[in-house]
């Protein structure tokens, strides 16, 4: 039986966590290993001081992640209570479900699907190889696609996540018009190519103040739920917060004196 370090590989080094979906024999599919898997990397990601960065990729070239594991999903739930289920409410997956306020990089290796897709529409960054695609099954199995599709909306054009979400199996969104469409915000010809951008993109983030990272991630986010006078209201307040903030005096000074910064974390 698999075990969540099976299934969820998690490694940090100089400060960038890589959380890696390890089961290509299964078209990186989710159980409920994956599930505990991912959420000990998220927790450890946002919990750990040493962590500026995380980025969250899956094992091989043709599946990033094709959704729930539906055979194993259904012998899980049979178990279970679907009322228990109401009262815990969405979520489980992406970085966003777990609270983390930290910088987050996904990289999409080839399909992702279903549930797949909460990873890269929670993360700040998406990347993509050539060979990325992008699709929703529920309706094909008689599920409503509610949570991520929504999280697609936020990401594309309201025609486009429909069509995702209602054509099912029939329809997928290629990596070339996500790009298009700014889904992706880069592609790259192979993993390899966009493994090394993502670490790249991961030290360059990591340069900058921990917390005033946080909190314009905070600012962005937060301004898709409000109308635009709320969120600038609100994005003020974030600024006058991080004014009292030491790494706000720190950035001054490293600026004038020619240094790196020295910042809190």
């Amino acid at each position: 039986m698999e075990t969540a370090e099976d299934s969820v590989l998690f490694k940090v080094k100089n400060g960038i966590a890589l959380v890696t979906i390890n089961r290509p024999d299964r078209g990186n599919a989710l159980d409920n290993a994956a599930r505990a898997g991912i959420r000990a990397a998220w927790t450890e990601v946002e919990a750990n001081p040493a962590i500026d960065v995380a980025i969250i990729t899956a094992t091989g070239d043709r599946h990033f992640c094709t959704g729930a594991d539906v055979g194993r999903l259904n012998r899980e739930r049979a178990k279970g209570n679907i009322e228990n289920e109401r009262k815990a409410g969405p979520g489980g997956w992406s970085s966003r479900h777990y609270g983390v306020k930290k910088p987050v990089v996904c990289a999409v290796n080839g399909l992702a699907n279903g549930a797949g897709l909460h990873f890269a529409v929670d993360a700040d960054i998406i990347l993509g190889t050539k060979n990325a695609a992008f699709m929703d099954t529920h309706v094909n199995i008689g599920q409503v696609g509610a949570l991520e599709n929504i999280g697609l909306a936020k990401r594309l054009p309201l025609g486009t996540a429909l069509r995702i979400t209602l054509m099912g199996k029939k329809f997928r969104l290629s990596a070339e018009r996500a790009y298009q469409l700014g889904m992706l915000d880069e592609l790259y010809e192979t993993r390899e190519e966009m493994m090394k951008a993502a670490f790249e993109i991961a030290a360059i983030i990591q340069q900058n103040s921990p917390t005033a990272m946080r909190l314009s991630k905070q600012a962005i986010w937060q301004s898709l739920e409000m109308s635009y006078e709320k969120a600038l209201d609100q994005g003020w307040q974030l600024i006058c917060d991080q004014r009292e903030h030491p790494d706000a005096i720190e950035g001054v000074v490293a600026f004038k004196e020619k240094r790196p910064p020295e910042w809190q974390r």
